[in-house]
């Protein structure tokens, strides 16, 4: 929710309830010196419109800044806003119908302050929409800024990942080359082995066959002596 519409909505709220007693009370205004009647509604009247323009003003605001924000939000706050904007035409249904009785006399009076009246409502309400521009302004460079800030932060940390990555990917090939290196060396220490033991068997059968032969001919010396 956005906090510069609910300070606009309190306020509103606020100006509603008190356009409300003022009507009330300016409907009970009856009787009495008609002069001092006269003077006493017309203060009634002139504080009431000045309410109104009021209300109306702070109903522009209201719109402004809950068509700036999000979807989700705008939704809710619009439908709000429709509310207060049916509030205030039964406010001034209202207050028609009090001041329908001296309507030639407002008539007279707002034909000679209309002009007045709109200037300054125009004026007001420029203010009031330079002052949303600018803060909005404001707004959107800092929110510019941060920007920017956090997209030099992101790529400086992309690059020191990419930096990582690559130092990670050359630790790789070289542990990929070490072992190739050591399959290879184990390759060959065990055809190594395996021609050892094939020459260990062969040498097994060469000396076996030597003693056999050297056991045989002892036999026969033995046995050539023996025989003499």
């Amino acid at each position: 929710m956005s906090e510069v519409f609910e300070g606009y909505e309190r306020q509103y709220c606020e100006l509603s309830a008190s356009l409300s007693r003022k009507c009330s009370s300016a409907g009970l205004l009856d009787g009495g010196n008609v002069k001092r009647l006269d003077e006493q509604k017309k203060g009634k009247f002139s504080e009431i419109k000045s309410g109104l323009e009021d209300a109306e003003n702070l109903i522009r605001k209201m719109d402004l800044e809950a068509r700036s924000l999000q979807p989700s939000v705008k939704a809710v706050l619009l439908a709000k806003l429709r509310e207060y904007k049916s509030d205030l035409s039964n406010l001034k249904s209202e207050i028609k119908k009090i001041t329908s009785a001296n309507a030639g006399q407002l008539a007279r009076e707002e034909l000679l302050e209309s002009g007045m009246a709109d200037t300054l409502l125009v004026s007001a309400d420029q203010k009031g929409r330079l002052a949303m521009s600018t803060e909005r302004l404001n707004q959107s460079s800092e929110r510019i800024k941060e920007s920017r800030k956090t997209m030099l932060e992101t790529e400086e940390l992309g690059v020191s990942i990419l930096q990582d990555l690559h130092q990670q990917r050359q630790s790789l090939l070289h542990a990929h080359n070490t072992l190739h290196g050591v399959d290879d060396n184990i390759s060959k220490s065990k055809k190594i082995l395996t021609t050892m033991s094939r020459r260990m068997s062969k040498n097994k059968w060469i000396v076996g066959s030597v003693i056999a032969v050297l056991v045989l001919a002892i036999a026969l010396i033995l046995y050539f002596k023996l025989s003499r």
